[in-house]
């Protein structure tokens, strides 16, 4: 295992930071896995699964077993983490610009389209490491001129290569989910399955850029571009892995996820060893478009009568809103049948917030999908 240490530009002197990533890799390896955790820092079971990860990637690189080189970085937020304001962790937003932390992920396709235009040929595979090469440079050319964006370009240099690329995140209260393209679901399916996802939830470009569409999006982008004529192979297929609530924080949870993202490496190939039994898919993928947001039109005492993880009917009861004041009591309800996935932490609820999310079957959105 080699460890390395990125430096983050400092805001003032003194304030330095750095990105650490653990470098597992075999003799002769064959491709790449890139897994962080904690990109919101205010999320924390990542960071304990990745902790349990390398332990474990430790004693498999030392019986031989490794395939591909496996990066693993276990705070991938080192900004966020420190951002604790009168006891309240604040690690989804930047402070200083405001910015979500999973946001705005450089996007280089067209740059790296132009570059190789000229050069592409019939060869899938030299196309694919044309790419790469030429991604890894245009990385390299990036500057930066704050703290945030010299984070964001440790973690893209760091996983651009990668032929997965696992970000571990969690909600507020919510059972485990992960969010994927369409294009990579048949590879990510028996990582649901194993990570036991209730809802696995598929766009190509949910909006925002974020850190694992910048990925995905690029390789999309230049099949669209350069399909017709040569053979663009995703290169890379990334998918947020979202480890149920911010409270789910334990060693028995955190040793299972571990012991599933084991299993799903074995099944693609980066681990040698014995294929376990892929455990059914508790609810099937559905469009992320087909999530129902639900939001309330009054603000008040936030009390559920539905929990993460409940199948609801269409029209279902969900939470109510009560003002203590005037004794008025607002009932919410989704719209449309589906899973509810995951629910606000908050218990007192401002008028238009938020605060469940239902996994429907029917698109029905468009343009930005994700949460501010």
């Amino acid at each position: 295992m080699r460890h390395q240490i990125h430096d983050l530009l400092a805001p003032l002197p003194g304030t330095a930071r750095q990105i650490h990533s653990f470098h597992f890799r075999p003799t002769s390896a064959k491709g790449k896995i890139y897994i962080q955790a904690s990109l919101h820092a205010d999320e924390m079971p990542g960071m304990l699964v990745a902790w349990h990860l390398k332990q474990r990637l430790t004693e498999l690189e030392a019986a031989g077993r490794l395939r591909s080189e496996i990066v693993l970085v276990p705070v991938a937020n080192p900004v966020g983490l420190e951002q604790v304001l009168m006891d309240v962790p604040l690690g989804r937003y930047d402070l200083e610009s405001g910015q979500n932390f999973n946001r705005w992920f450089v996007d280089l396709s067209e740059e790296v389209g132009n570059e190789i235009e000229g050069q592409l040929g019939d060869d899938a595979q030299r196309n694919l490491e044309l790419i790469r090469t030429s991604l890894r440079h245009a990385l390299a050319r990036q500057t930066a001129s704050t703290q945030l964006q010299s984070q964001r370009l440790i973690l893209q240099r760091l996983a651009c290569d990668a032929d997965v690329v696992l970000d571990l995140h969690c909600d507020f209260e919510a059972v485990a989910h992960l969010y994927t393209t369409p294009q990579a679901w048949p590879q990510v399916e028996p990582l649901a399955r194993y990570i036991r996802a209730e809802a696995s939830l598929l766009a190509t470009d949910s909006g925002g850029q974020s850190f694992d569409e910048c990925f995905t999006l690029l390789w999309w982008q230049l099949s669209e571009r350069f399909g017709e004529q040569f053979k663009i192979p995703m290169g890379s297929f990334s998918v947020t892995v979202e480890l149920r609530g911010q409270g789910d924080v334990n060693h028995p949870l955190a040793s299972l996820d571990c012991q599933a993202l084991i299993d799903y490496l074995i099944h693609f190939g980066a681990i040698a060893g014995e294929l376990r039994p892929l455990p059914d898919l508790p609810y099937p993928a559905t469009p992320l478009a087909a999530v129902e947001p639900v939001a309330t039109p009054v603000g008040g005492l936030l009390v559920f009568t539905a929990q993460p993880g409940e199948y609801l009917q269409a029209g279902q009861l969900i939470a109510e809103i009560i003002d203590p004041i005037l004794n008025r009591v607002t009932p919410i309800h989704c719209t449309a049948a589906g899973l509810m996935y995951a629910r606000s932490l908050r218990r007192m609820a401002t008028a238009g917030m938020v605060i469940a999310h239902v996994a429907g079957t029917e698109a029905y959105r468009s343009g930005y999908l994700l949460s501010p």
